[in-house]
């Protein structure tokens, strides 16, 4: 039986300014190429999301925000993992106010970590992120999508008619 893992992602979302805090991704691990992102990762076991997704934002930008403060906002189910040990379950949150200032605190796994306009998202981006940040700034969220699914499939089938 496979495990559903359970990851976490933040965007932080600078309203005033129109801006959300990228991270431009180079470990060879996950993308045989560098590509942008959002601050987030695995939630541990045992661990709350949305203390995970605090967690992650302040590990990968320096950026201190409380857990209660954090809203969901999209939930991505992936049906492959980037490491190819099956699905996980990606959830977001928006941050709209914090403490600290951006930084790259993780400068072996990240080339730079910035602030970015929020009229153009960077290109290539992890797909998941895309997806996220295009539901979230559009308005039009209906809060879960999929990655890497037959989105074709008639919904008839699924109940049989």
């Amino acid at each position: 039986m496979q495990t559903l893992r359970q990851t976490v992602a933040v965007i932080a979302h600078d309203e005033q300014a129109g801006r959300i805090a990228c991270i431009h991704y180079a470990n060879d691990s996950w993308s045989t190429t560098p590509a942008w992102t959002i601050p987030g990762g695995k939630v541990e076991e045992g661990e709350r999301l949305d203390e995970a997704a605090a967690r992650e934002l302040f590990e990968e930008s320096g950026l201190v925000v409380a857990p209660e403060e954090l809203r969901l906002v999209h939930t991505i189910q992936v049906r492959q993992g980037w490491d190819g040990k099956g699905p996980f379950l990606l959830s977001v949150f928006a941050a709209t106010s914090w403490l600290g200032d951006l930084t790259n605190t993780e400068p072996d796994k990240h080339l730079a970590v910035v602030w970015l306009g929020t009229d153009t998202l960077p290109s290539p981006m992890f797909s998941t992120s895309h997806a996220a940040l295009t539901a979230y700034l559009s308005g039009r969220n209906r809060g879960f999508s999929t990655h890497g699914w037959d989105d074709t499939v008639d919904p008839r089938a699924l109940v049989g008619a």
